[in-house]
């Protein structure tokens, strides 16, 4: 039994409104994947606020319509197509994917889009190849850490150089004598 029109204006209606909060999406071939495997996807999809939906081409190319940001989408519409859709850590949803991939040996990401550009597997790659905003949080602050030290160790040492400058001239002046 087919989707009612009505059921299918609902899709495109909350794909689009996914598609509004979306930073990126990723186009994912699921063919051969199982239920269980995909609901797996989706648990680890939930802690980088991605979402895995499953839709047919035809109703994303509706969502899509009209909306210039997205639009870039339409070559990778074809076969049978898994969309992740990302709002805020994009490395993260990556590395979720790419976990998955290499865990269930199966589905291959055809490509993304993220801020209206097309991206390749390569440049999807190198994205989960960066490091988690956590980590270069921790080595930012590590290295403004690092200078605020050096610097207060530097003006530390201007009063102890100028004392020891000073005991070292008094010391030579009482020698003298």
């Amino acid at each position: 039994m087919g989707r009612t029109l009505e059921s299918k204006q609902q899709i495109v209606e909350e794909l689009k409104g996914l598609l509004g909060e979306a930073e990126m999406a990723l186009v994912l071939d699921y063919q051969g994947l199982s239920i269980k495997e995909m609901t797996d996807l989706r648990i680890r999809l939930q802690a980088t606020n991605g979402v895995c939906k499953v839709t047919k081409n035809t109703l994303m190319r509706l969502a899509i319509d009209g909306n210039s940001a997205w639009s870039n989408l339409n070559p990778l519409l074809t076969g049978t197509n898994a969309f992740v859709l990302v709002k805020g850590d994009v490395g993260g949803a990556v590395k979720a994917v790419q976990s998955f991939q290499k865990d269930t040996k199966k589905s291959e990401v055809k490509g993304g889009l993220f801020e209206g550009q097309l991206l390749s597997q390569d440049d999807i790659k190198a994205i989960g190849d960066l490091p988690s905003k956590e980590v270069l949080m921790a080595q930012i602050a590590g290295a403004i850490n690092g200078v605020a030290t050096k610097l207060a160790v530097g003006i530390n040492e201007v009063p102890s150089g100028l004392a020891r400058a000073l005991k070292q001239h008094a010391d030579g002046e009482g020698t003298a004598s």
